[in-house]
C-alpha cells in the first residue's frame, strides 16, 4: 500500500472544546471512536495538538522501542506537568539528559533496593489501617493516599522526624493533589496570576522551600553514607544540583504517590465486588501468598489502568502504515485500549487474577507502566508497595462484600480515579499474627 504524503488517520470532526470536554469524561468516548475508526485514530484538540491514538501492539512497540530522538515524551509531558514538576524533571527531559537521570535514578528502584523498603512500606501501612472506621462505609482512596505519601516520605525523601514530617504532609500534598480546574492554567498561563489559580503558586513556593530544606539537611548529615533513602543517594552521586533534585522529588511524588494510591483504591473496589476473589485475596494474604496478591495487583492494573495513555511529540515524521504522520503531531499509545480488547483478554471486564497466576505479565500487551527507555523507573517500586498495602489490608481488617454497581472511572489530572474513592466498609478488624510461611 503506497504512503499518502501528510495525512493522519480518521478520526472524529467534532470541535476541540467539545472534543476535550468529552475526553474529561473518562474513557467512554475514547472507547466508542476505537470501535468505529479502528486501532489507527485521529484526534484533533485544537491548541492542546493533534493526537494519533494506537490499539495495536505492534503499533506501541515501534513507538516504545523507536528512535528516541524523534519520539520525544518529556516535550509531550511538559505542558501539562513542567508546571509541577520543574523543567529538568526526568518526566520532561528528553534523549541525553534524560538517559543520564534515569541511570543516576535506576539503583533505589532495583528489585534488591525496593526489597528493603518492604518492612518500612509495612509499618506505615499498618498504622494508617489501624484508625480506618468499622461498620459504615468510607472512601478509602483518602486512606490510601495518606500511605502512599507517608512511604514516599520516609522511603524517597528520608525524613523520620515528625515535626518535619508534619509540615511535608501539609505542604506537598497540595503540591500534586491537582484537579482539572487548576491544570487550566497550565493550558493559560496568564490565570496563574487570578484567583483561585493563583493559590497553586503559594502552594508551590511553600512545598519548593521545604524541598530545598531536606536537600540541604541531607548534603549536611554526616550520616549521610548510610542512608538508604533516595534523597541521600542523589545528592552522594554528586551529579545533580540542588534544582534538579528539588524535580526529581517532586516527581517521584507525584509518580510514586497520586497513581499508587489510586490502583490501590482500584483493587479494593474490585475485590469487594467479586467476593470469591476478596476470599482468595485475604486467605493469600493471612498465609503469606505473595504470588496471589502480585496477581490481583497485575489484574486491577490490567483493567482499571491508572494512566490510560501516554504521549510522545514526534521531532520529524513518521511513517505508520499507510500514513505518514508530519512532525509536531502527538502519537498515544492507548493503554486502556490494549488491556480491554478482547483478543488479547477474553472476557477483559471481568476481574480475574487468575490470568497472572503462576505468569509474567506479557510487556506487549500488558502495559500499566508504559515500555521501552521511558517505562516507568518506579515500576517495581509501585507494585510492590500496592502488594504490600494489600496484604496488611486484608490480614488487619475484614472487608464487606458489596452488590452496589461498580465505579465508573473519573478523570484527575493524567489519572483515572475511582469515581466514588473506592467506597468499602470495614465490618471487623483481627488480631494481626505472623502469615504463615512468613519469614520469623
Amino acid at each position: 500500500m503506497s504512503v499518502v504524503p501528510d495525512t493522519l488517520p480518521p478520526g472524529p470532526t467534532l470541535p476541540p472544546l467539545v472534543m476535550g470536554a468529552l475526553m474529561a469524561a473518562g474513557t467512554t468516548f475514547v472507547e466508542r471512536w476505537h470501535r468505529r475508526y479502528g486501532d489507527r485514530f485521529t484526534l484533533r484538540l485544537g491548541r492542546f495538538g493533534t493526537y494519533v491514538y494506537l490499539a495495536d501492539p505492534d503499533d506501541i512497540k515501534a513507538v516504545f522501542h523507536g528512535d528516541d530522538t524523534i519520539f520525544h515524551a518529556g516535550e509531550a509531558n511538559a505542558p501539562f506537568l513542567g508546571r509541577v514538576l520543574g523543567p529538568t524533571s526526568v518526566l520532561v527531559t528528553d534523549e541525553d539528559l534524560h538517559l543520564r537521570q534515569r541511570r543516576s535514578l535506576a539503583g533505589p528502584f532495583h528489585g534488591a533496593s525496593v526489597a528493603r523498603l518492604v518492612p518500612r512500606m509495612e509499618a506505615v501501612a499498618a498504622a494508617e489501617i489501624d484508625t480506618w472506621p468499622t461498620g459504615v462505609p468510607f472512601e478509602v482512596m483518602a486512606h490510601t493516599k495518606a500511605i502512599t505519601l507517608e512511604v514516599i516520605l520516609q522511603t524517597v525523601i528520608g525524613v523520620t522526624d515528625e515535626g518535619r514530617l508534619a509540615e511535608l504532609r501539609a505542604s506537598l500534598l497540595g503540591l500534586v493533589d491537582i484537579g482539572l480546574l487548576d491544570m487550566a492554567q497550565f493550558v493559560f498561563p496568564s490565570l496563574s496570576r487570578r484567583w483561585p489559580w493563583k493559590r497553586f503558586g503559594e502552594v508551590k513556593t511553600r512545598a519548593d522551600r521545604l524541598l530545598h530544606r531536606e536537600i540541604a539537611i541531607a548534603r549536611a548529615d554526616p550520616d549521610l553514607a548510610e542512608r538508604p533513602d533516595v534523597l541521600a543517594m542523589m545528592v552522594r552521586q554528586g551529579e545533580m544540583g540542588d534544582q534538579e533534585i528539588r524535580d526529581q522529588l517532586a516527581t517521584l511524588l507525584l509518580a510514586g504517590h497520586e497513581t499508587t494510591a489510586t490502583g490501590l483504591a482500584w483493587a479494593m473496589e474490585r475485590l469487594v465486588r467479586n467476593p470469591s476473589i476478596l476470599a482468595q485475596a485475604t486467605a493469600a494474604a493471612r498465609n503469606g501468598d505473595d504470588a496471589y496478591l502480585d496477581a490481583v495487583v497485575a489484574e486491577t492494573l490490567r483493567c482499571r489502568p491508572v494512566v490510560p495513555d501516554v504521549s510522545r511529540r514526534l521531532t520529524a515524521d513518521y511513517r505508520l502504515g499507510p500514513y505518514l504522520l508530519p512532525a509536531g503531531t502527538y502519537v498515544d499509545p492507548a493503554i486502556a485500549l490494549v488491556h480491554r480488547s478482547p483478543a488479547r483478554y477474553p472476557e477483559p471486564e471481568r476481574f480475574d487474577p487468575g490470568r497472572f497466576v503462576g505468569r509474567r505479565p506479557d510487556a506487549t500487551v500488558w502495559l500499566p507502566f508504559g515500555g521501552g527507555s521511558r517505562r516507568c523507573l518506579g515500576a517495581a517500586f509501585a507494585a510492590t508497595e500496592m502488594r504490600v498495602v494489600l496484604s496488611q489490608i486484608l490480614r488487619r481488617v475484614d472487608v464487606e462484600p458489596t452488590s452496589a454497581p461498580a465505579e465508573k472511572a473519573r478523570v484527575r489530572h493524567v489519572t483515572l480515579a475511582p469515581s466514588r474513592g473506592g467506597t468499602i466498609t470495614v465490618r471487623a478488624r483481627r488480631a494481626v499474627a505472623q502469615p504463615a510461611g512468613a519469614a520469623a
